[in-house]
């Protein structure tokens, strides 16, 4: 793409989202959340104003309307992610939520003593806890997966760390401190060849690039609408129907049952005996405009732009003193996700000091602790890449580093 085309294309995109009408933000945390674009702001408000009632209860048509939009954002997430049936769709509030409905209906059902769960060490906290607490509950073992200082974790590492105890794999798709892509489609095969349920998180994975849960073959896959364009507090649980069906409900209360009397109740069928309560259509609708979003620009797009990004930015990091870069030396394989830190300084510092340049970035640990304890590092600086980054969002990032250490009363 010539250097036009892609200004072209970078005012296109930028004029998509409000926020970006204060040009001197350089926003690189999309990692922890993504901006919205005005089609998202738009369609949650517009449900509010003309849509607004109460789904899957009344029988006016306020009501049904307010149905069908819920729906039919259901919809709109099973094509995107290429499942075969809407009902395999459940929505949840986020990817935690969604990661915590398996462990207290599937592993709390299925596991018992002495059963493993295996896990990777570069899990996000939300992909390690409920593992954690499903082990006390259960009797069964959390075991860690560890990856090479790239992150890499080989077809190898993989047959090796499971046993016949294995029931459970429960795997990021792609780490949000390393960047790094597993291999799903081929670790899901060799659990499935061993005789345990695969579970991916795709929280940073579904936003940046193509995901087919048949493809994969993975028995569920969580994530949340805030990283993908969508509104704060809504997610996704897909999951295979014929497992979907033999799970208990996570809640209980309104609208997940078909009746109830005193002693007892029969459920819904899927996916509503996982939604209790009244559910949130409005940030529903939200991502289904999200997704409509994404399917306008187009995901091979999508992660072309992110992909030349963080090639740039990796060049142009790489140029600074000081500054290490944690995971592989290949750009590509970061998906937009730069985790680094630099000699002397304390990343909060870091922080503090980009931002006096109105570049944000992400420091901490990420909620990924046992990685960086792992690395070595218990803190790190991060920014994180989206397609509606610029070119000069890099140059602004590599310009406001250059000057920490010196801010900091290094002399070099």
């Amino acid at each position: 793409m010539t250097s036009e085309a892609r200004q072209r294309q970078d005012r296109l995109i930028r004029n998509a989202f409000p926020i970006f009408e204060d040009t001197d933000l350089v926003y690189l945390d999309s990692a922890a959340t993504t901006q919205k674009p005005d089609c998202v702001i738009r369609a949650t408000r517009e449900f509010y104003e003309n849509d607004n009632a109460n789904p899957l209860r009344g029988l006016y048509e306020l009501s049904l309307r307010a149905t069908d939009a819920y729906e039919d954002a259901r919809r709109k997430v099973a094509d995107f992610i290429g499942a075969k049936d809407p009902n395999e769709i459940i929505f949840t509030r986020n990817a935690t939520e969604s990661l915590n409905l398996i462990a207290h209906t599937w592993a709390d059902d299925n596991l018992k003593p002495g059963d493993e769960i295996l896990i990777t060490i570069m899990e996000h906290h939300s992909n390690l806890l409920p593992w954690q607490h499903v082990a006390k509950r259960t009797g069964a073992v959390l075991k860690f997966l560890e990856c090479d200082k790239k992150g890499n974790i080989t077809e190898e590492m993989f047959h090796a760390a499971l046993t016949p105890k294995t029931k459970l794999v429960s795997m990021t798709q792609i780490s949000n401190v390393l960047g790094v892509r597993n291999d799903i489609r081929t670790f899901a095969r060799i659990a499935h060849e061993n005789g345990a349920v695969f579970s991916c998180d795709g929280a940073q994975s579904i936003p940046h690039i193509k995901v087919d849960v048949c493809d994969l073959d993975v028995d569920f896959l969580s994530f949340s609408g805030h990283k993908m364009l969508g509104p704060m507090g809504i997610g996704v649980l897909y999951g295979k129907m014929e497992i979907l069906e033999k799970m208990s409900p996570f809640l209980t209360g309104g609208e997940m049952i078909e009746y109830v009397t005193r002693e007892g109740a029969t459920y819904a069928e899927v996916p509503h005996k996982f939604e209790a309560g009244t559910v949130n259509a409005a940030g529903a609708v939200g991502l289904g405009a999200a997704i409509d979003y994404y399917n306008a620009i187009g995901i091979d797009v999508i992660e072309e732009r992110e992909d030349y990004l963080t090639v740039l930015a990796m060049k142009e990091l790489g140029r600074i003193p000081h500054l290490n870069i944690l995971g592989s030396d290949d750009p590509l394989n970061h998906h937009g996700i730069l985790s680094f830190t630099i000699d002397g300084v304390h990343p909060h510092d870091i922080a503090a000091i980009l931002d006096s340049f109105k570049v944000d970035i992400r420091v901490g640990h990420h909620c990924a602790q046992p990685l960086l304890k792992y690395l070595g590092s218990m803190s790190t600086a991060r920014a994180s890449i989206a397609f509606y980054n610029t070119e000069n969002d890099i140059f602004r990032l590599a310009e406001a580093l250059k000057t920490v250490r010196g801010k900091m009363g290094y002399t070099d």
